[in-house]
């Protein structure tokens, strides 16, 4: 139990640690539409059931949702995609907007905004409309102002975060990375610390050396059966280009699951035959065979769409293959998604790491895959081991499938996994020094007021509860800095504090008001006033702003300073003197006195 617990401290300092991180997130972008509608009929006309919307819910998806599964772990969050100038680009600007991605996309007029319009009856998806067309090709103008975009968002990331920025590529072939984009993006791959690529078609991306890619078992598979045709010189690394024919990958989503025309030969995945099957392969690619012992593929320009047969395992497959998808895509780390059996991730160490997942409805796992890739790119951007980056990555997967919609993955909520403390509202109310600034920051950048206070808070009373709710109107976010045990015995005596810091701060951290909590040993927060900026810095008492000592560094900041008075009657000090003297009163012997009846 004792490992099992610091194994989770351990991922939760990852976690933490990635807190801030500057994230260039490029590629498709797209609007997923849930339409919640009821039925208790059929129709006149045809055997069809007559649908009455109860509800409709728009989020972002593909590239965006990446974004906002960053943004939503904690990392700083840059788009740059282009959307049209339509009603679904306006909806997927206001989501980027409400999950605090930096929204940095190119308007693009004449192309419409990828949409994915799902209609559900008792959360059952009865069929989905896509529009968006991979011919839908950027023009030279919109090709110069997505490559104008990208090279500013990746300075805006550098001077914001003083180091080089993460960058994700998101390409699911819905035309948004054309040639020119792709060619800029590895020629520039040096201005990028970590680069993590998820494609549908990993053979376009030849040179960009990636740090971590994350192809579907479908996407791994077509890699390897293109490779089946091309011998890499000894100790050159095999990168692929398009087969002559081979079709342009458009919107589909690739799965691996039973095909509908019925269950696969024992010996192969699927094979072609007259049935012809039904299910979502890539309009005009084949299909690929395996062997019985899943180590063999054959095939061209390929979309798995069928279950294995009995012999057959996906996991072995991946695991026997990582090698030669290292060496086919450049990358440091290949991991391979098999969706309901979770992953398999190999790096330099030649050492496969399988990660398990729970089997979920369809309609609950939509996004899983962008919460995956955020997690993992992350993780490996604060320099997290791989097996760390890895479990981290299928718990972030996981956690996110609950319900139906598309998947984003919080910070609290993979802190709350990891039983990492938060507060009742949903976030982490103590947090770290180093933490609290880069969380101010995205505050800031938000147009937000920081309220900043100390003291303390021994025995929390009603005066201080009026204080800080008195403090907290003053702005946006209070942050309320806690005097450590050690500091407190250095300011009020040795017999205080008469409550440890953990109990103040658990009591501080239940309050509405209170935003964020952090503990410092100093017996002044001067440091923690530098690191914080704060718009207002408050402290209690009725004597003016100009005799708190703090000021004159409050002020030249550019903060301002505020004095509030206490509940008159109502002090620590007094409340513990009421206390010892109550408790040297001379007590009544109750002891024969009748009890009532």
């Amino acid at each position: 139990m004792a490992g099992g617990a610091a194994e989770q401290r351990r991922l939760a300092a990852v976690v933490e640690g990635w807190l801030g991180r500057p994230v260039l997130v490029v590629g498709d972008a797209m609007l997923d539409e849930w339409r919640f509608a009821e039925s208790d009929r059929l129709c006149r006309e045809a055997p069809a059931l007559v649908l009455t919307l109860r509800r409709r819910i728009s989020a972002a998806g593909g590239a965006a949702n990446t974004a906002v599964n960053v943004a939503a772990l904690g990392g700083r969050a840059v788009l740059v995609a282009p959307v049209g100038a339509d009603v679904a680009g306006d909806e997927l600007h206001d989501c980027l907007d409400r999950a605090g991605v930096w929204d940095r996309t190119v308007n693009q007029p004449a192309r419409p905004t990828p949409v994915k319009r799902r209609m559900l009856a008792g959360n059952q998806i009865l069929l989905r409309e896509d529009s968006g067309d991979p011919d839908d090709v950027l023009d030279a103008d919109g090709v110069a102002r997505l490559l104008t975009a990208l090279d500013c968002a990746t300075e805006e990331l550098r001077a914001a975060g003083g180091e080089a920025p993460t960058l994700v590529v998101c390409d699911y072939g819905l035309g948004a990375l054309p040639a020119p984009v792709r060619a800029w993006l590895v020629t520039h791959r040096e201005r990028y610390a970590t680069v993590a690529l998820d494609a549908h078609d990993l053979a376009d991306w030849r040179g960009l050396a990636p740090t971590v890619v994350t192809p579907s078992f479908a996407e791994a598979t077509r890699l390897l059966a293109r490779a089946a045709g091309a011998r890499p010189a000894p100790g050159v690394g095999l990168h692929l280009d398009h087969p002559d024919g081979d079709p342009a990958d458009g919107p589909s989503e690739l799965t691996v699951g039973v095909s509908p025309g019925g269950p696969a030969p024992h010996h192969a995945v699927h094979r072609p035959g007259p049935t012809n099957p039904t299910g979502e392969p890539t309009a005009g690619e084949g299909r690929v065979a395996m062997t019985g012992n899943g180590l063999t593929v054959t095939g061209t320009g390929v979309t798995v769409n069928a279950t294995a047969g009995e012999g057959v395992d996906r996991a072995v497959l991946a695991e026997s293959r990582l090698a030669e998808l290292r060496a086919h895509t450049g990358a440091d780390v290949v991991a391979v998604t098999l969706d309901t059996d979770g992953a398999v991730v190999g790096g330099a160490d030649g050492e496969p790491r399988r990660s398990h997942s729970t089997p979920v409805p369809a309609s609950h796992a939509v996004g899983a895959g962008d919460a995956y890739l955020a997690a993992m790119t992350l993780a490996l951007a604060a320099d997290a081991p791989l097996p760390t980056a890895a479990q981290l990555a299928q718990l972030a997967a996981t956690i996110t499938v609950s319900d139906t919609g598309t998947c984003v993955c919080r910070r609290e909520d993979l802190l709350v996994a990891l039983d990492a403390p938060v507060d009742g509202a949903g976030h982490r109310a103590l947090v770290g020094t180093g933490e609290l600034a880069a969380i101010v920051e995205e505050h800031r950048r938000a147009g937000r007021a920081i309220v900043f206070t100390n003291g303390c808070f021994d025995v929390l009373h009603r005066g201080h509860v009026r204080y800080l709710e008195q403090a907290r109107a003053l702005g946006d976010l209070l942050v309320v800095a806690v005097n450590s045990d050690g500091s407190v015995r250095r300011l009020k005596g040795p017999d205080r504090p008469v409550n440890p810091v953990e109990d103040r701060i658990a009591l501080l951290s239940a309050l509405a008001c209170v935003d964020h909590v952090v503990v410092f040993e100093e017996d002044s927060p001067a440091e923690l006033i530098e690191a914080v900026r704060p718009d207002v810095y408050v402290k209690g008492g009725d004597y003016p702003p100009e005799m708190v000592p703090e000021a004159p560094l409050v002020r030249s900041l550019g903060g301002q300073v505020r004095t509030l008075g206490y509940v008159p009657d109502r002090s620590t000090s007094a409340i513990i003197d009421r206390i010892r003297a109550h408790g040297q009163e001379p007590q009544e012997d109750t002891s024969l006195t009748p009890e009532p009846s």
